[in-house]
């Protein structure tokens, strides 16, 4: 009779015993990377380039102002023009997909046509971090590259930060780096979460 009381109760200790030992599921990397992204969304941000390589390649954004906008997230996908200067041309566009993360280029002309050089960009390898996310170039941006005459962006890799807003110094990094050789390329463009700016205006063809 004792074991007919007790067999449950035992059945149900060990039951709740084994769920009590699950480990908690992890939390998604990427999820996390988007969901920072969306906090940010509506603010606008000012930037300061940190890191070009080589000497000169960037001259041509030197002294003027760099501003990036979260202008637009749905749960999978986010839209951020990047402003240099007068010239609206250029928006980083990441999606979810059923893989990963991606980031493509969309560059525009001021009369809202597409540049001959848009929607590069690349997918992630690897689940990355709440906080980085990184890019190798894909093989239609290869193949639009080399079709241009840019052979020397084949081997891109493209790297996203997005600080903690609990960061006592948070900050947005976009960066665009080639591994060393006669191609080696490093830009670094990094954008003070701490201080937002006046909205721009919308980016060309948008």
């Amino acid at each position: 009779m004792l074991h007919k009381i007790l067999a449950p109760l035992i059945a149900s200790a060990a039951l709740l015993a084994g769920c009590a030992s699950t480990p908690a599921a992890a939390p998604d990397p990427q999820a996390a990377f988007m969901a920072r992204l969306s906090a940010l969304c509506g603010k606008a941000f000012a930037g300061r380039i940190v890191g070009s390589e080589p000497v000169g390649a960037d001259v041509d954004m030197a002294g003027k102002p760099l501003v990036m906008h979260v202008r637009s997230c749905a749960a999978d996908r986010i839209e951020i023009p990047f402003h240099v200067g007068t010239d609206r041309s250029r928006t980083w566009v990441f999606t979810r997909t059923g893989q990963g993360l991606r980031l493509k280029h969309d560059h525009r002309h001021e009369d809202g046509s597409a540049d001959k050089v848009t929607l590069y960009g690349g997918d992630t390898a690897a689940s990355g971090t709440a906080g980085r996310q990184d890019f190798p170039v894909d093989a239609e941006s290869i193949a639009s590259f080399r079709a241009n005459g840019l052979d020397r962006s084949v081997t891109n890799l493209w790297s996203v930060e997005v600080s903690d807003s609990r960061d006592p110094k948070p900050v947005f990094v976009y960066e665009l780096r080639r591994p060393a050789g006669p191609t080696a390329r490093l830009f670094r463009v990094e954008f003070d979460l701490m201080q937002t700016v006046e909205t721009p205006p919308t980016p060309w063809g948008w």
